[in-house]
């Protein structure tokens, strides 16, 4: 399952020099990561008060190809890359028209927040949504 997550940089998302500062696109993937939660039938919103289920962030990177500017129109696709028993990895692919501005990915873990957090099995039917574009990685 590919996702998409829409939006316009803001004058508030950039620099001095005009060009979105770059702590912004690690916000954008994390917005992007509930927009595909969303998107497979399960808003972070609903699992965590219905479940108290969260993806906390295990790690991010990202790469910068092209600058992004004030006005500019985004899209962000996102799909799950690998998928293990606790853990997903999540890539987010940034495009200002047809050019890639930026590519990166997150590592999240399906937690549980019902005591103490703790890392649980992501479900079978959260699973096969996710398997379209995914390699199954054991471990």
């Amino acid at each position: 399952m590919k996702s998409e997550y829409h939006f316009q940089v803001r004058w508030g998302d950039t620099d001095a020099a005009g060009i979105v500062f770059y702590p912004n696109f690690y916000k954008w993937m994390d917005d992007a990561t509930h927009a595909y939660l969303a998107d497979i039938g399960y808003p972070s919103s609903q699992l965590f008060a219905e479940q108290q289920i969260g993806v906390p962030l295990l790690e991010a990177n990202c790469i910068f190809k092209r600058p992004l500017l004030f006005e500019d129109k985004v899209v962000v696709q996102s799909y799950v890359e690998e998928l293990h028993n606790k853990v997903f990895k999540i890539k987010h692919v940034f495009l200002k028209g047809e050019q890639i501005a930026a590519e990166g990915y997150e590592v999240r873990a399906w937690t549980s927040f019902k005591e103490k957090p703790k890392a649980q099995p992501i479900p079978d039917i959260i699973r096969e949504k996710m398997l379209p574009q995914v390699e199954i990685v054991e471990g």
